[in-house]
Protein backbone atom coordinates (compact mmCIF):
# COMPACT_ATOMS: atom_id res chain seq x y z
CA UNK A 1 0.00 0.00 0.00
CA UNK A 2 1.35 3.70 -1.25
CA UNK A 3 0.89 6.31 1.71
CA UNK A 4 -0.61 9.41 0.20
CA UNK A 5 2.58 11.89 -0.36
CA UNK A 6 2.65 15.49 -1.50
CA UNK A 7 6.00 16.97 -2.87
CA UNK A 8 6.99 20.15 -2.96
CA UNK A 9 10.74 21.73 -4.55
CA UNK A 10 11.81 25.40 -2.95
CA UNK A 11 15.08 26.74 -3.74
CA UNK A 12 16.68 30.38 -2.14
CA UNK A 13 19.83 32.15 -2.44
CA UNK A 14 21.78 28.28 -3.65
CA UNK A 15 20.04 26.15 -1.29
CA UNK A 16 17.79 23.76 -2.46
CA UNK A 17 15.17 21.73 -0.58
CA UNK A 18 13.08 18.75 -1.45
CA UNK A 19 9.91 18.54 1.03
CA UNK A 20 7.25 15.59 1.05
CA UNK A 21 3.70 16.06 3.55
CA UNK A 22 2.43 12.82 4.45
CA UNK A 23 -1.03 12.76 6.78
CA UNK A 24 0.06 13.32 10.90
CA UNK A 25 0.50 15.33 13.99
CA UNK A 26 3.08 17.87 12.77
CA UNK A 27 6.29 16.58 12.95
CA UNK A 28 8.74 18.44 11.03
CA UNK A 29 11.90 15.89 10.25
CA UNK A 30 14.43 18.27 8.17
CA UNK A 31 17.86 15.78 7.04
CA UNK A 32 16.42 13.47 9.20
CA UNK A 33 16.49 15.97 12.53
CA UNK A 34 14.21 17.77 14.44
CA UNK A 35 13.60 21.00 13.17
CA UNK A 36 14.27 22.09 16.36
CA UNK A 37 18.23 20.80 16.11
CA UNK A 38 18.14 21.76 12.52
CA UNK A 39 17.49 25.46 12.86
CA UNK A 40 18.56 26.53 16.30
CA UNK A 41 17.31 29.97 15.67
CA UNK A 42 13.66 30.32 17.07
CA UNK A 43 13.00 32.73 13.78
CA UNK A 44 14.15 30.63 10.96
CA UNK A 45 11.76 27.92 13.00
CA UNK A 46 9.28 30.61 12.20
CA UNK A 47 9.73 31.18 8.48
CA UNK A 48 9.98 27.47 8.47
CA UNK A 49 6.38 26.80 9.91
CA UNK A 50 4.57 29.81 8.51
CA UNK A 51 2.94 28.58 5.08
CA UNK A 52 1.69 25.66 7.90
CA UNK A 53 0.49 28.43 10.24
CA UNK A 54 -1.50 30.36 7.29
CA UNK A 55 -3.58 27.49 6.28
CA UNK A 56 -3.97 25.67 9.36
CA UNK A 57 -2.64 22.61 8.73
CA UNK A 58 0.30 22.60 11.42
CA UNK A 59 -1.18 19.30 13.02
CA UNK A 60 -2.32 17.70 9.81
CA UNK A 61 1.13 16.70 8.23
CA UNK A 62 4.57 15.38 9.30
CA UNK A 63 6.96 16.90 7.15
CA UNK A 64 10.14 14.81 5.96
CA UNK A 65 12.25 17.11 4.49
CA UNK A 66 15.87 16.86 2.72
CA UNK A 67 18.13 20.70 2.48
CA UNK A 68 21.56 20.73 0.58
CA UNK A 69 23.54 23.81 -0.03
CA UNK A 70 23.42 27.37 1.51
CA UNK A 71 23.74 28.30 5.30
CA UNK A 72 20.39 27.87 7.35
CA UNK A 73 18.95 30.84 6.36
CA UNK A 74 18.77 29.86 2.86
CA UNK A 75 17.67 26.38 3.87
CA UNK A 76 14.79 27.88 6.07
CA UNK A 77 13.43 29.95 2.85
CA UNK A 78 13.75 26.99 0.63
CA UNK A 79 11.84 25.24 3.22
CA UNK A 80 9.27 27.57 3.01
CA UNK A 81 8.77 27.61 -0.16
CA UNK A 82 8.79 23.52 -1.01
CA UNK A 83 6.01 23.48 2.25
CA UNK A 84 3.89 25.92 0.33
CA UNK A 85 4.58 24.21 -3.06
CA UNK A 86 3.71 20.88 -1.69
CA UNK A 87 0.49 22.86 0.26
CA UNK A 88 -1.06 23.67 -3.16
CA UNK A 89 -0.52 19.81 -4.34
CA UNK A 90 -2.62 19.03 -1.48
CA UNK A 91 -5.42 21.33 -2.08
CA UNK A 92 -5.49 24.27 -4.89
CA UNK A 93 -7.91 26.32 -2.89
CA UNK A 94 -4.55 27.31 -0.12
CA UNK A 95 -3.06 28.78 -3.58
CA UNK A 96 -4.57 32.24 -3.36
CA UNK A 97 -3.86 32.36 0.17
CA UNK A 98 -0.25 31.61 -0.01
CA UNK A 99 -0.19 33.82 -3.08
CA UNK A 100 -1.32 36.67 -1.12
CA UNK A 101 1.35 35.47 1.32
CA UNK A 102 3.87 35.95 -0.77
CA UNK A 103 4.98 32.49 -0.05
CA UNK A 104 4.49 31.05 -3.45
CA UNK A 105 7.26 33.22 -5.12
CA UNK A 106 11.20 31.75 -4.94
CA UNK A 107 13.20 35.06 -3.39
CA UNK A 108 15.11 35.36 -6.83
CA UNK A 109 17.94 36.75 -4.99
CA UNK A 110 21.65 35.66 -5.03
CA UNK A 111 25.13 36.74 -4.09
CA UNK A 112 26.58 39.48 -6.93
CA UNK A 113 30.11 38.17 -8.14
CA UNK A 114 32.97 39.93 -7.14
CA UNK A 115 34.51 42.45 -9.58
CA UNK A 116 38.57 42.73 -10.46
CA UNK A 117 40.11 45.81 -9.76
CA UNK A 118 37.31 46.21 -6.60
CA UNK A 119 37.46 45.11 -2.87
CA UNK A 120 33.90 43.59 -3.00
CA UNK A 121 31.24 42.94 -5.82
CA UNK A 122 30.32 47.06 -5.34
CA UNK A 123 32.75 48.41 -2.47
CA UNK A 124 36.10 50.17 -4.32
CA UNK A 125 39.82 50.30 -2.79
CA UNK A 126 40.37 53.96 -1.51
CA UNK A 127 40.95 56.30 -3.70
CA UNK A 128 44.04 58.39 -3.83
CA UNK A 129 44.77 61.63 -6.05
CA UNK A 130 48.99 61.50 -5.73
Amino acid sequence: MAAIEYYGTGRRKSASARVFLRPGTGEIIVNRKPVDQTFPVESLRTIVRHPLLLTETADKFDILATTAGGGVAGQAGALRLGIARALVEFNLELRPRLKRAGLLSRDQRVKERKKYGMAGARKRFQFSKR
